[in-house]
């Protein structure tokens, strides 16, 4: 990253943030603060920047799918600690942004600190070097802002204390692999910096995260943040007209009311006998798809799943008739992320063990993690040229699948077979959080 800007202006759209702040505190060390905060709405995302071409086309393949192993089992990972303190709620988020922001982190760590973060994202230098790994982020990046059929944008910034001088090749490097755009700030004028940054993280997300930052230190010397903002229609639409009010089934002893969308048509369905666990998919426009998975029994469904699982059902997967019953959602979730990180660990760069000696010579460490989603369903589907809606015959009943009880979901893009979002729905009426 060779300039910074003073203010956010004229900025692209981008909803899933993760945000690093690097803290001065009355303590020997500096903090280093983690915010992680991911939204999304529908399903899109893009990229901007001109990438150029850096390795050849097989070495590519084989690093993208290196990386997309890697993330993919970092998200399950990930989604049993969160799930493992979240308890009966609603989970949502971006395994995708979260690795993006840690690995990106990773270009300033050093020593122990740095071999943690690889470690807990499931690098393998047996598999690919450092260097190959921030690589083949740069092609899951270019290969992310060329896809036209849905709203997508991808990204890093980072913004700088003006009396804070990081180190110039981790500036640069960032910028490089990560897309990161830079901007310095004063942070002792906490009010003016916080808006700032909460307006760039609204519009980067649509207006879905409206605030990421309640109170700012002005001690703070750094924020670094990624962010991912997917937004799609379906391919096969659902009528708003035939949504209709429902109950769905919490537990054994508790429902609540919600808007229940409908529609009958030809959908990718799979039965997996071993996890009791019906599959839906539904597509988006390009090659994004949202996966519903509906068990006899979440939480069996939540201890078995591996990533396999979801490469078995895409490749068995088929259409048939069926009549689809979905809740409408709109979901905010907030997480924070220390004690899960250091439970994957990532545990000395939270403490005066850090070693981030990659951005600066001063001691630093993390203060906070902290991870924020949103999600939203509706019936909003397809354009008119991908409407493929079929009219069936009275005579003919289709199968239903009611989506009336907790299920899982996630939203993959198909051609990298990257998980961008995964999550489980419980209770669609518990869907908001204070921002």
């Amino acid at each position: 990253m060779s300039q910074y800007t003073e203010q956010s202006k004229a900025l692209e759209d981008f909803p899933e943030n993760c945000f690093i702040s690097l803290r001065r505190s009355v303590m020997p060390w500096n903090a280093v603060c983690l915010w992680c905060c991911f939204a999304l709405a529908f399903v899109s995302t893009n990229v901007h920047g001109d990438l150029q071409q850096h390795s050849d086309y097989d070495d590519q393949k084989t690093h993208m799918k290196a990386l997309s192993d890697m993330n993919n089992n970092f998200a399950f990972r990930l989604y049993k600690s969160i799930v493992s303190v979240a308890q009966s709620e609603n989970v949502f988020f971006s395994p995708l942004s979260v690795s993006m922001a840690l690995s990106a982190l990773s270009l300033g760590a050093e020593g122990e600190t740095h071999e943690q973060l690889l470690s807990g994202l499931g690098f393998s230098d047996t598999v690919m070097t450092s260097e190959e790994l921030h690589n083949a982020y740069l092609d899951l990046l270019r290969n992310l802002s060329q896809r036209t059929g849905v709203d997508l944008n991808v990204g890093t910034a980072v913004y700088v204390n003006e009396t804070f001088k990081p180190h110039a090749e981790f500036l640069e490097k960032i910028a490089n692999f990560y897309l990161s755009e830079g901007f310095s700030v004063d942070f002792t004028q906490t009010k003016k910096t916080s808006n700032q940054i909460n307006k760039y993280v609204s519009e980067k997300t649509q207006g879905k995260i409206r605030r990421v930052i309640k109170e700012l230190d002005s001690c703070t010397l750094m924020y670094l943040l990624s962010y991912i903002y997917f937004k799609g229609k379906w391919s096969i639409p659902f009528d708003p007209q035939n949504t209709r009010k429902a109950k769905f089934n919490v537990d054994a002893k508790t429902t609540v009311p919600v808007q229940m969308m409908n529609e009958i048509n030809n959908f990718y369905i799979h039965s997996d006998a071993e996890l009791s666990t019906t599959v839906l998919r539904l597509d988006y426009n390009d090659s994004f798809s949202m996966i519903l998975a509906l068990p006899k029994d979440l939480t069996v469904l939540q201890e078995a799943l591996l990533p396999q699982h979801i490469e078995n059902w895409t490749k068995k997967i088929s259409k048939s008739k069926y009549e689809i019953h979905l809740p409408k959602l709109s979901l905010k979730t907030s997480y924070s992320l220390i004690n899960i990180l250091t439970g994957l660990g990532m545990k000395d760069m939270f403490t005066d063990k850090a070693n981030f000696a990659g951005i600066t010579d001063e001691n630093i460490y993390l203060s906070e993690a902290v991870h924020k989603a949103t999600l939203d369903v509706d019936e909003v589907g397809a354009t008119a040229t991908a409407v493929t809606k079929m009219h069936f015959a009275a005579r003919i009943q289709p199968t239903s699948l009611k989506f009336n009880k907790p299920f899982m979901i996630f939203i993959i893009d198909q051609e990298t077979k990257s998980i961008l979002f995964m999550g489980r729905i419980v209770n669609p009426k518990n869907s908001n959080i204070d921002e």
